[in-house]
């Protein structure tokens, strides 16, 4: 009798114990031994998603990601199951939740709007019904300015909070306000740095006010001038054909006289250094011209000659052979005196 109870008991032991691994062996894979209908879903992008993911409606896990695969060459098809008593219409939004930090998806489904016809199964919800999951990095890079200001265990804690408001988890709103509140404690920190720099910004748009009319005026002038320019487009455009045509002969010419204009630049450089050597000659007869032209143009003014009397003449002849003379004359006439 003492041999058959402790078998009875140990039986007993076994298979509570058989049952209660199967319950929690059951509970750790999310398991589910109920029947359900098969669907697929077309999604733009479904980095992170994997084969046994949970279905969720409302946060209640619904079923589980059977498959994912390429579609259509850019885009993706998710496999996945649904508990059969589940109905689930043809306008179903599905959309690809995060988890958590780590990395792991999840699949909400919630009904749009649309025919409230149900959704045959083995159907395709289409792409334009899909939503990819949130791109973390792109949000993270728009507040990584506002995270410099911050060490590691607060940015953690407010990046979990951003995370799980925006995903529609069970994070608490006050919990999100009190980190953006230490946040702000540290900007305010730099209360001195803002302050300056909203003080400069006053005394730009200050002096900028001071100026209205003036600005305004300009505005005005710009707008005429580009008014302006834009009413003669077809002018100006004819115009520049002109002076391609006009460069091109000019180029033409400046090449066809270029030799002879070197060569009178040359000259000119001669010309300069002999009346640079000769400046002293130069400026007196400068200075005498004006008295020799008015003694001329009085000779001139009793006709259409001029009668001149010799008074001084001298110079040098050379003659063949290498010989000179040098014949000089001068005048005693009162009127030569001077």
């Amino acid at each position: 009798m003492k041999t058959t109870g402790a078998l009875v008991k140990l039986v007993a032991f076994a298979v509570v114990t058989v049952l209660a691994t199967a319950l929690l062996a059951t509970t750790i894979s999310n398991a589910s031994f109920t029947a359900a209908k098969e669907y697929s879903a077309v999604f733009s992008d479904v980095t992170g998603v994997l084969e046994g993911d949970d279905v969720r409606i409302a946060g209640v896990r619904v079923g589980e990601v059977q498959d994912v695969e390429v579609h259509d060459k850019t885009k993706a098809k998710v496999t996945f199951t649904v508990a059969e008593q589940r109905r689930l219409p043809e306008s179903t939004q599905v959309a690809i939740r995060w988890r958590n930090l780590i990395g792991q998806r999840y699949l909400a489904l919630s009904e749009g709007a649309g025919s409230n016809a149900t959704l045959a199964e083995g159907g395709t919800i289409p792409i334009s019904q899909t939503a990819p999951a949130l791109d973390l990095d792109l949000l993270f890079n728009g507040f990584k300015p506002l995270f410099q200001a911050l060490d590691g265990k607060q940015v953690n804690k407010l990046a979990g909070e951003i995370v799980q408001t925006l995903q529609g988890e069970a994070g608490s709103i006050n919990s999100l306000l009190s980190h953006t509140a230490s946040l702000t404690n540290h900007l305010a920190d730099r209360d001195k740095l803002i302050g300056d720099l909203i003080d400069n910004l006053n005394a730009v748009l200050t002096n900028l006010h001071k100026h209205n009319n003036q600005l305004n005026g300009l505005l005005i002038q710009l707008q005429r001038f580009i008014s302006g320019l834009s009413g003669d487009r077809n002018a100006i455009l004819g115009s520049l054909s002109s002076i391609n045509t006009l460069t091109a002969k000019t180029g033409g010419l400046v090449k066809d006289i270029r030799p002879s204009v070197r060569e009178d630049v040359k000259q000119l450089g001669k010309v300069s250094k002999t009346l640079d050597a000769n400046q002293k000659t130069l400026d007196k007869t400068l200075e005498e011209l004006p008295i020799r032209a008015d003694r001329l143009g009085r000779t001139g003014s009793y006709g259409s000659w001029f009668n001149f009397f010799l008074c001084d003449f001298d110079g040098k002849v050379v003659l063949p052979g290498g010989k000179s003379m040098t014949p000089t004359f001068h005048s005693d006439e009162a009127r030569c005196a001077e």
